[in-house]
């Protein structure tokens, strides 16, 4: 029989964090047991919410809430910076001993993965799921829930059951007595706004979605999303595990500013951030031969709108300079003479517009990807090629009058009557 595994980590950064420090002081306090956070910075107290402990969930502590607010609720609690090196490597362990199971293993993000596992009956796919979940924590000291099922949808609501350290099975059998009495917007692909405007319909659990009017949910939602929670919450989805991951379609970096960035300090606080974000796009995209045609700019506020602003570039590239000379023209059209959800449609110095709240977020994102190694030359291109072809044929002319010159001496002459010289330091 065929199986699908859907494997994810327990409060991922957090707990990556955790082991990090006890490996390298195993007296110290382990962060799983406290009310501890990862994200942004307590001093300054920007930032969101990236992972939480199970202790920091009991105060009510969410993730992608703002620092200041988890503080207010949890005055001592403790929060570390992201590590992202750190996150990279465990996950990279993780996925090998996924591996060892299984030649399918589809990673659905850095601390999740599909697993297809054949098996002669659902007690082995169980008692595999617990040496999965096992010799991840053993091995590696952290946790990890396991859902096992017969497609992902219910493979990774499984996964979702009560944690951590936790094998769940959630077979089609199953779906009436585990999954429909559970609130709407824990339906896997359920947005906010999708389960807001659902609830406000009536349909408050999966269940009323799944016995719901298909064309009734289509009127509402629209066709696709209509079709997918209909089908979704009748545990209806794929059971095809891929292991070719699709070609990355773009390069992004985001920062959480230290302070809040308005229009008074546009000018002076904004560009250091776009130039980091620049240069680390463009290493990205050099590293793996690729240049970008489109760069879009994002920002979000303190109260979360988000907004962002696109263009294309004049010709494919990976240069930073380029980048950051785009983002700034980006940036200042999003957020200058722009009396939209971001301003309060003041002006103030400069032509720009007082923000409704401070700015906390910056992004880059470089998309349009074609290869650096084959990419359509551009005009300056073929001029800069047609120089240095000019300067390397007149070298060679130079190189071989010179040669004729030794060749006529040498022959009148004699071959002693010229030689190479050398510098003071030997080199001919």
């Amino acid at each position: 029989m065929n199986f699908v595994f859907h494997v994810d980590v327990n409060s991922a950064f957090l707990s990556w964090s955790a082991v990090k420090r006890l490996k390298e002081d195993p007296s110290a306090v382990d962060l799983r047991t406290i009310p501890s956070v990862v994200g942004g910075d307590e001093k300054t107290r920007h930032g969101i919410v990236t992972a939480k402990s199970l202790p920091a969930k009991k105060y009510g502590i969410h993730t992608a809430d703002t620092i200041a607010s988890a503080m207010k609720r949890c005055p001592n609690l403790t929060v570390v910076p992201a590590d992202f090196a750190t996150y990279r490597s465990y996950s990279k362990q993780f996925i090998r001993v996924l591996h060892t199971y299984s030649d399918a293993v589809e990673q659905a993000s850095i601390d999740e993965a599909y697993v297809a596992i054949g098996a002669k009956d659902r007690d082995e796919a169980v008692r595999t799921a617990h040496a999965i979940k096992d010799e991840i924590r053993d091995s590696l000291g952290f946790t990890v829930n396991v859902g096992i099922s017969v497609n992902k949808l219910l493979a990774k609501m499984a996964s979702d059951f009560e944690k951590p350290d936790k094998v769940h099975t959630l077979f089609p059998e199953e779906v009436p007595k585990k999954m429909w009495p559970l609130p709407i917007s824990e339906l896997y692909g359920c947005g906010k706004k999708t389960s807001e405007r659902l609830q406000s319909l009536g349909i408050r659990t999966i269940e009323d979605a799944a016995k719901a009017d298909p064309a009734f949910l289509k009127s509402v939602l629209g066709e696709k999303s209509g079709a997918y929670i209909h089908s979704a919450a009748n545990g209806i989805g794929s059971a095809i595990v891929e292991t070719e991951r699709d070609d990355r379609k773009s390069y992004s970096n985001e920062r959480t500013t230290a302070e809040d960035i308005t229009a008074r300090n546009f000018r002076t606080a904004l560009p250091p951030f776009l130039k980091s974000l620049s240069e680390g796009v463009s290493s990205r995209l050099q590293k793996d031969q690729l240049r970008a045609g489109t760069l879009s700019v994002l920002v979000k506020t303190s109260e979360f709108q988000k907004r962002s602003i696109q263009c294309p570039l004049p010709d494919p590239t990976n240069d930073g300079s380029i980048f950051y000379e785009q983002s700034l023209v980006l940036a200042g059209r999003l957020l200058a003479g722009n009396p939209d959800a971001l301003t309060k449609g003041k002006p103030v110095t400069g032509g720009l517009y007082e923000t409704v709240s401070g700015i906390r977020l910056i992004g880059l994102k470089a998309s349009d990807l074609t290869s650096d190694v084959y990419h359509q030359m551009t005009f300056e291109d073929l001029l800069q090629n047609q120089q240095k072809e000019q300067e390397e044929s007149a070298r060679k002319k130079k190189l071989e009058k010179l040669k004729a010159m030794e060749n006529a001496i040498r022959t009148k002459y004699g071959d002693g009557a010229i030689h190479r010289g050398s510098d003071d330091s030997g080199t001919t």
